[in-house]
């Protein structure tokens, strides 16, 4: 079973959606024969490198959204996230554009370590207010995860997977995708949005069942039909 996941990095309701749909997956019968894939998305492509201002004046002056309100949706964001054993700090959040990160998460996942690196930087930016456009963070958080801090460098000083994170956008466009956190299991079903984890847990037992449906004998002269406890 295939799982794949549109995320933006500076979401924090895919941080939310990630661990939900981890919970999900944990007791999943079946968790070792579903591969999952991270895949970018960018909420505002438009933003520059470095944002010159807080998270509060970005949503406030480039959004509209009020500062009272902002402050009840970081409330209501927070408690969710504190559900989830995530410590959100949206007073250190450092803004800006989320390509770069993008590209570290394509060479983290072409070393087979993609998921280790979407949590690595997520939590950077959400619980520990650091610059994930900023290379020696970026470095910092690879030479963590088990990757090499030469090849970050060079990537980030480069353009190398930029293309990789234009396609995974322009495929959440032909699929329709208009918000993150967007799951599609095996091409057949869409999730949108950070849902309880019974929900993915569903959509993941549906997906199995259609995938693997049971096996109907029909009875011969021997006896009696098999099924799948026995006969």
């Amino acid at each position: 079973m295939r799982i794949e996941i549109w995320s933006d990095v500076k979401c924090p309701w895919c941080f939310v959606g990630k661990r939900r749909f981890e919970k999900a997956l944990a007791d999943f019968p079946h968790r070792e024969d579903v591969e999952v894939t991270w895949k970018s998305y960018q909420l505002d492509p438009t933003l520059p490198e470095h944002y010159d201002g807080t998270e509060e004046q970005y949503l406030s002056e480039r959004k509209g959204i009020a500062p009272e309100q902002l402050r009840q949706m970081w409330q209501h964001l927070s408690q969710q996230a504190e559900g989830e054993g995530l410590a959100f700090d949206f007073d250190r959040i450092v803004v800006g554009n989320s390509f770069t990160a993008h590209r570290f998460l394509h060479l983290a996942k072409a070393a087979g370590r993609g998921d280790a690196a979407k949590e690595a930087i997520m939590s950077a930016h959400f619980e520990q207010g650091l610059d994930t456009s900023d290379v020696d963070v970026l470095a910092s958080l690879g030479t963590g995860i088990g990757l090499d801090e030469a090849e970050i460098r060079e990537t980030v000083a480069g353009d190398r997977f930029a293309d990789d994170v234009r396609r995974d956008t322009q495929e959440a466009r032909t699929l329709g995708v208009q918000g993150v956190p967007f799951f599609v299991v095996d091409r057949k079903y869409g999730i949108s949005g950070a849902q309880p984890v019974e929900v993915f847990r569903q959509a993941l037992d549906t997906a199995w069942q259609e995938a693997h449906p049971l096996v109907s004998l029909t009875p011969s002269a021997d006896g009696p039909a098999c099924g799948p406890e026995g006969c």
